[in-house]
């Protein structure tokens, strides 16, 4: 079980040093390779905010010294390094200053979002601990992105995400958009754990990608401050595991998954929800923490084990290994990092039993190899 943590950390830095260690340089913009002209004015962005989303509950897990030395101080460089590329991507001055709000398009707004679920998911790493200069940069770069109105799907996230990130960093903020999105989501939920992505049904992966993870983190930090968002919380909850519970149950006795539905580029970034709901303890009832641990490490290896990395170390398009034809118009270099959602439970100690229990089978491998375990049941 240790080793399998160790791998996990190392897919998990190798796929961000390749942003981290080049924005810290402020190089990030000359050396990141960004595969369509169109999409450059947001790449490096999309490509931060995404990378730390994924990475920063590991980053704000207290008694790591007690535990392992090596990785503690792996964390603590890489604490340094995170906190140095904010300073370089919201500092007008430096050459990496990040774009988030200048374009007719309204992608900023996207990974503006990305970058405040990390503030959100780590306070003390990335905010708290900030310097006065960076901190105020960062909350001027957030506020800069209410020029962009969210179309009225999964984006309406983004701003609530954002105004959210600035309640943490005690910022003035506005919960309109928190209720906008609540109250449209709400109105959207189509039972069994899934939400339409507007009013209607798309077979993908956005109720994981962004809709239950955004969703139950904006009301969890909110609901201590709003009543309204506590009522709310529960079923939110509720929900997300029952989400998780499909989502484990697509993972195949192989790693592999079904590729359905658009930005299937973002990789293993298909089971944030999945990942998130073993972050926060709410996991579906019966469902081991060691079972899905050997349900996304299959999924992981198994991605990861065809080549996504270029020469220089950024990832390349597509699922398995190089496939640019998989990607829609708006996916580019940046966009792919979302993969990093699914380490989210490195936030875990290592004696959770996410990381500390045996090894046990996954439910599409408990099933094809025999085993009789209880039916499916729908939520309500």
């Amino acid at each position: 079980m240790r080793n399998t943590r160790r791998k996990w950390l190392s897919l998990m830095l190798r796929i961000a040093d390749s942003v981290l260690r080049n924005l810290a340089a402020r190089c990030l913009h000359e050396r990141m390779p960004v595969d369509r002209s169109d999409r450059a004015p947001y790449a490096h962005l999309e490509a931060f905010g995404r990378t730390m989303t994924g990475m920063v509950p590991w980053l704000e897990l207290d008694g790591l010294a007690d535990k392992s030395r090596r990785e503690a101080a792996l964390q603590k460089e890489y604490r340094d390094l995170a906190r140095e590329c904010i300073d370089a991507a919201t500092d007008p001055s430096s050459p990496d200053f990040m774009n988030f709000s200048e374009g007719d398009g309204r992608q900023p707004l996207v990974d503006a979002a990305f970058l405040a679920h990390a503030i959100v998911r780590a306070p003390n790493t990335l905010c708290r601990s900030l310097d006065g200069k960076t901190r105020k940069n960062f909350a001027a770069a957030l506020k800069s992105t209410r020029r962009y109105s969210p179309w009225r799907t999964n984006w309406l996230f983004f701003s609530a995400m954002i105004e959210t990130a600035l309640h943490i960093m005690g910022e003035e903020h506005d919960v309109a958009p928190v209720r906008n999105a609540a109250a449209a989501f709400e109105r959207w939920y189509f039972g069994d754990g899934t939400y339409g992505d507007g009013e209607r049904f798309h077979f993908d992966y956005y109720n994981s990608f962004v809709i239950h993870p955004m969703y139950v983190d904006c009301l969890r930090v909110l609901s201590q401050s709003y009543p309204e968002f506590a009522e709310l919380l529960p079923e939110a909850r509720k929900r997300e595991s029952r989400y998780a519970a499909i989502l484990e149950r697509l993972i195949a006795p192989d790693g592999t998954y079904p590729i359905t539905g658009r930005s299937v580029c973002y990789r293993f970034g298909a089971f944030h929800a999945l990942s998130h709901v073993a972050l926060i303890d709410n996991l579906p009832d019966g469902m081991a923490p060691a079972q899905v641990r050997c349900a996304l490490s299959a999924v992981i290896a198994k991605t990861a084990g065809s080549r996504i990395f270029d020469k220089n170390g950024f990832l390349r398009t597509g699922v398995y290994g190089c496939q640019p034809d998989l990607a829609e118009g708006y996916i580019c270099t940046g966009s792919l990092y979302l993969c990093q959602a699914v380490f989210l439970p490195l936030g875990l100690a290592p004696s959770h039993p996410f990381w500390a229990g045996p090894d046990e089978p996954w439910t599409a491998k408990k099933i094809w190899s025999g085993a009789n375990i209880p039916c499916d049941h729908a939520l309500n």
